[in-house]
């Protein structure tokens, strides 16, 4: 029982470091366009809408954060098989994959504008001097909550995986579920903000991302702001719910049914969830309907 309890009680504090993470994660691929979202905003110079996005992606976030996160674990351990204390080397630890994410930021924002010269659009320096401290400054947060929530299934909960292979796992769940979760609404809610809502994005107005802010032009870090309202705490709470449930399942029910106790009560939480996406989704197409043209109000 007191192993039970104790199983619990890390896999509450894994799922709060999960959520942290996530959020921290979401915030700074949407500061730094790293997301789906982010080929509009490659496509408008060349459309003929120059902008200031900090257009820093150099891949997906899923692989970004993986390789980040194994970086940061691997250090982690490397420093731990030296006596560090365990929570100086997770914060040494990323601090290095922190500057590893700061260089890719730069070379991809220089690389990615410097193609797009052509099409008249300028590499903005200040743009590199005021938003790439932040980045790294989320980064840090994401990629530290996340090698901390894996030394403790590594030390705690007896993970048979080394740090740096959680690390990688978790980095590239972490970077899925913010991809997932919180890039729709920035894509969707800030980059076409200028289109009627509901009616989708029509060929004729890509690229044609929302550039003006309320009072000159819009930057990256305007659309952190938006973004930490809603589409931050959401991918931390998927996080969260993912790490929190995954591991949760794993404590209670793995040595029931000659091990597959967990597994059938993974099954059963995917199927659970599955009918509640199907029945959000019927209840919102019914409740709403497809986009409708707003009628006159009848004198």
């Amino acid at each position: 029982m007191e192993e039970i309890v104790l199983g619990i009680g890390i896999t509450a504090l894994a799922g709060a470091f999960a959520t942290v993470a996530g959020a921290a994660e979401d915030t700074e691929s949407d500061i730094g366009s790293q997301g789906d979202p982010n080929s509009q905003v490659q496509l408008a110079p060349q459309m003929g809408y120059i902008h200031r996005i900090f257009n820093k992606a150099i891949s997906g976030e899923p692989p970004a954060y993986g390789a980040w996160c194994a970086i940061g674990a691997g250090v982690a351990w490397a420093l731990m098989q030296v006596n560090f204390n365990p929570a100086l080397a997770i914060i040494l630890g990323s601090v290095i994959a922190v500057f590893v994410q700061g260089v890719y930021c730069t070379s991809g924002y220089l690389g990615r504008t410097a193609s797009l010269a052509k099409f008249q659009q300028p590499v903005y320096i200040d743009i590199i001097k005021s938003l790439l401290s932040v980045t790294m400054a989320h980064a840090f947060v994401a990629i530290f909550c996340t090698v901390a929530m894996c030394h403790l299934m590594a030390t705690a909960l007896h993970h048979p995986f080394a740090l740096h292979l959680l690390g990688l796992v978790w980095g590239i769940a972490l970077g899925a579920a913010g991809s997932a979760t919180g890039n729709p609404f920035y894509g969707k809610e800030r980059q076409y903000q200028n289109q009627k809502f509901g009616a989708g994005v029509p060929i004729s107005a890509s690229g044609n991302i929302v550039r003006y802010a309320e009072a000159g032009q819009r930057s990256s870090l305007d659309n952190g702001w938006f973004t930490t309202k809603f589409a931050g705490p959401a991918s931390g709470i998927c996080f969260g719910l993912i790490v929190f449930l995954e591991l949760w399942r794993t404590v209670l029910f793995e040595k029931m049914v000659a091990g597959w106790g967990a597994i059938i009560v993974g099954v059963i939480l995917i199927l659970i969830f599955t009918f509640i996406d199907r029945w959000i989704e019927v209840w919102g197409r019914k409740t709403y309907g497809p986009y409708t043209a707003a009628e006159e109000a009848s004198s």
